[in-house]
């Protein structure tokens, strides 16, 4: 997944890594490595969320599972008896962990299919108004980007720039959102004319909609009607998938329920909470849509991210060190099989 270095110093040789004994834990012996190059010796969770944990790393997983179920702090603390600042700790270093996880995965998307919407909600006081921008790739149920701020041309543009730098060179995506006066805009700017962009307009009444108007902006009706027959799940203009999301994050994050004292205290620790949120939905989560046969498949697993469901542990020790030597050692044990080649130094499973 990436190659070993020394996580103390920028060391630029990958290979000066090696075995340095062991240090006793309340778990049992954990193996401890030192970088030939600068001398200096860490342990295996060192650059980690795991790093000198306290307690065992199933409670910090069950902490980081409870908070995108949409469980409070306060909550998650009386239930697992910790204090509220520890798991105010441990959620910010899990959202941070998710954030370099989702940076670094989530890329190379085949998106024929785009829905954009956005969400209203407030940070500290009810006067400060937040809206949280998300995009959703259609056919395969992922999240790939998402932006909290005003409701502003900056922040559309940032979203929508974000989406396109995780995609593959596509030549028409076929965009819906609302009516919000900046995505077309942003969409004609990104994109260009030859991409096939659709608007939803509904009018509410008592908060019930009482009619729906749908425009066709950016493209010929012919190729609208292509894209509706190569599409798998529309027939119509619509941002019915894109709603859906919203209620998932609604539902999987405390500081976006109503009538709750959750909310959140500043939009940094919004932004932070909905990447870990994102990492969970895109790589943990099994999707009610993503059924085929007995196999119920995760959006990143439908999007060709990866190939089984990953669990929070996975990804918490993704930045350790241990987790990096065991995937960088079976990439060159495959290498040195490939080149008839024994890799005897850098045998570093103990």
């Amino acid at each position: 997944m990436k190659t070993p270095h020394c996580p103390i110093s920028a060391c630029s040789n990958s290979f000066s890594i090696v075995p340095h004994g062991f240090y006793k834990t309340k778990s049992g012996r954990r193996r401890r490595y030192r970088c030939t190059s600068c001398g200096k010796t860490f342990c295996s969770t060192r650059g980690a969320p795991y790093y000198r944990l306290q307690h065992r790393r199933s409670t910090f997983d069950e902490v980081a599972s409870l908070s995108v179920e949409g469980v409070s702090k306060s909550a998650i603390a009386r239930v697992k008896r910790i204090a509220w600042n520890t798991v105010d700790r441990w959620l910010e270093r899990a959202s941070e962990c998710c954030r370099r996880f989702n940076d670094t995965t989530i890329t190379g998307l085949d998106v024929p299919e785009i829905q954009a919407d956005e969400i209203r909600t407030f940070a500290g006081g009810k006067d400060d108004v937040v809206w949280v921008f998300a995009t959703l790739d259609v056919a395969s149920r992922l999240w790939p980007s998402t932006v909290v701020g005003r409701r502003s041309y900056r922040n559309t543009h940032a979203l929508f720039k974000d989406t396109l730098r995780r995609m593959r060179d596509v030549d028409f995506p076929f965009i819906v959102t609302d009516g919000f006066e900046f995505y077309e805009k942003v969409v004609r700017r990104l994109f260009g004319i030859a991409c096939v962009y659709g608007q939803v307009l509904k009018t509410r009444r008592s908060d019930r909609v009482i009619r729906v108007e749908r425009r066709q902006i950016t493209g010929a009706p012919w190729k609208f009607d292509e894209a509706f027959v190569q599409s798998e799940d529309s027939a119509t203009l619509n941002t019915s998938f894109i709603e859906r999301l919203n209620l998932t994050i609604r539902q999987g994050s405390a500081y976006l329920s109503g009538r709750t004292l959750s909310h959140a205290r500043s939009t940094s620790r919004l932004d932070d909470h909905l990447e870990l949120l994102r990492c969970h939905y895109n790589f943990l989560r099994p999707h009610g849509a993503l059924k085929f046969g007995r196999e119920t498949r995760t959006p990143a697993m439908q999007a060709g991210l990866t190939s089984w469901r990953l669990t929070f542990r996975e990804i918490f020790s993704w930045t350790g060190v241990s987790f990096a030597l065991d995937d960088f050692a079976t990439e060159l044990a495959d290498f040195a099989i490939a080149v008839d080649v024994t890799p005897t130094r850098m045998r570093l499973a103990a």
